[in-house]
């Protein structure tokens, strides 16, 4: 390991400001996480999503309202013909980052957690048809193998503990 990487004691700075933290404080919650899985694979309305996951209608309606609030989904009004206007959810840019996000979650699901015939999904490129899988990479493009090829050193925005 590169010596100049090695910097001080985690335990010498503050977590206050720590963006996992806060990205979990969005993120965290079970149906969250599944509600962004649905709108990922192309389901996007309200009736569709409830009767795929069998999430409570409260609870979807708060999970809905906190991604469309944190600007992860817009809302999109349609209307059925005879039917009122009604909203599905699409995703911003902010929502389609976490797409790397969800798929190493998958990726480690299917890992540890599948049934023994496989897992239920695969996302696979659409130009050449080969499974999708996620990669770390240095910002020099140096790809990373082993956790334990990273070395976690303070960032700009890092403070010091009283």
């Amino acid at each position: 390991m590169n010596p100049t990487l090695a910097g001080p004691s985690a335990l010498d700075w503050s977590v206050d400001a720590c963006t996992i933290g806060r990205a979990m404080g969005v993120l965290g919650e079970k149906w969250t996480v599944v509600v962004l899985r649905e709108v990922f694979t192309g389901v996007r309305r309200f009736a569709d999503m409830r009767e795929r996951t069998g999430i409570p209608r409260q609870v979807l309606t708060n999970r809905l309202a906190s991604l469309v609030e944190h600007g992860l989904l817009r809302r999109e009004p349609y209307q059925e013909p005879g039917a009122r206007i009604r909203h599905e959810y699409r995703l911003t840019a902010k929502g389609l980052d976490l797409y790397p996000v969800l798929t190493a979650v998958m990726e480690w699901g299917d890992r540890y957690l599948a049934d023994p015939q496989g897992p239920p999904l695969e996302m696979a490129h659409r130009d050449c048809g080969a499974r999708v899988h996620t990669e770390l990479h240095c910002d020099h493009g140096h790809r990373i193998a082993d956790p334990r090829e990273v070395a976690p050193r303070p960032g700009p925005g890092a403070r010091r503990r009283r």
